[in-house]
């Protein structure tokens, strides 16, 4: 299914992809985002997307895509696409009162109201880190708490990115991706804004095999490095080193702990997309970027992009089942706006 968000009154669920109200007015025009997500050869479609407009403040806006593995994993990624966004607003909101109170208490000169306004900034983004840390721990423990879903082998990646003013908070666990779309030089350049959570990075595979966890390919699979539980390679194997849910591996280094950073925008930065792993198995950084460059508009974005990613399936890998596709872009100007410069 795919969508194009204008601007939505309410919240609404519609197959895989979790739209909150938005309101998307800025400076006078709206800003546009198109979700697409198809089902691959292996089943049921265990992507989901989320979008929520106004979050935060007027115009910020949530942004994620969950990649769902295992038996449940379509319930897993459901479960975070619908709840995530919530529980890290809950968070962050609990953390502004406390700095209120705080700021209360100790705001007695002028010179240290100065201080907490230089210290803005870094301050605001610390809130959102610890916020969206705290939110993964607590949206890992809601999964493992669900009535009649066994999520000891099943689970999801997630990777969001929050706008807030002129800049972008990003979070991610697993193997999704967001790539940024840029000019530079009069080129359009896509920068990867996320690193991809897999076992065989050093640092991950170094805490998994701490927690006595095993990093190694199988014998059908031997280039492609999982997490094992110690001594049995015959227990489902994780393709990545973090993630919600598979609590089989969550005593064996696999953790619900996401990557955050923080981006400063600028006027030359056009697009954003988040995909799941099943685009950036097939489609490079900069494939995505022309495809998203080079559509007539904004709703024909992440549609153009899961398509194109089918076809590279087919054309890659044809004896191969293809993996689900899920794609959201966030355009931060109109394409009507645009200058015609060279895709990368």
């Amino acid at each position: 299914m795919g969508i194009c968000i204008s601007v939505a009154e309410e919240a609404h669920d519609d197959d895989n992809v979790t739209i909150f109200e938005a309101r998307k007015v800025l400076n006078g025009s709206q800003r546009l985002c198109s979700v697409y997500s198809k089902q691959g050869s292996k089943g049921l479609n265990q992507d989901a997307a989320s979008v929520h407009e106004g979050y935060g403040m007027e115009d910020g806006t949530f942004c994620g895509v969950y990649d769902g593995h295992g038996g449940n994993g379509h319930k897993v990624s459901k479960i975070v696409s619908s709840r995530l966004s919530s529980l890290i607003l809950d968070q962050k909101n609990v953390l502004e009162r406390i700095d209120e109170i705080e700021n209360g208490y100790n705001n007695t000169t002028k010179k240290h109201v100065n201080s907490v306004k230089e210290e803005l900034p870094a301050r605001n983004f610390q809130k959102w880190k610890e916020a969206i840390v705290s939110a993964f721990k607590v949206m890992d423990k809601e999964v493992k708490l669900q009535k009649n879903l066994d999520c000891f082998s099943s689970g999801t990646t997630a990777v969001v990115i929050i706008k807030q003013g002129e800049g972008l908070v990003i979070a991610n666990l697993g193997d999704s991706r967001a790539v940024l779309g840029t000019i530079y030089d009069e080129k359009l350049v896509a920068i990867q804004l996320t690193t991809d959570l897999k076992p065989e990075l050093p640092r991950e595979a170094e805490r998994i095999r701490r927690c006595n966890g095993c990093v190694c390919g199988s014998n059908e699979e031997p280039d492609i490095q999982r997490v094992w539980m110690p001594n049995n390679e015959n227990s489902p194997g994780l393709a990545m080193s973090r993630s919600l849910g598979d609590f089989l591996l969550k005593d064996h280094g696999v953790i619900a702990i996401p990557d955050v950073s923080y981006h400063p925008l600028t006027s030359t930065d056009q697009f954003i997309v988040l995909a799941s792993d099943g685009v950036w198995d097939v489609l490079s950084n900069n494939e995505v970027a022309s495809i998203v460059w080079s559509v007539d508009s904004e709703e024909a974005a992440a549609m153009a992009v899961v398509e194109a990613a089918t076809a590279a399936w087919n054309e890659k890998y044809p004896s191969y089942m293809a993996d689900d596709c899920t794609v959201v872009c966030l355009f931060l100007h109109k394409k009507s706006q645009l200058t015609n410069l060279s895709a990368p």
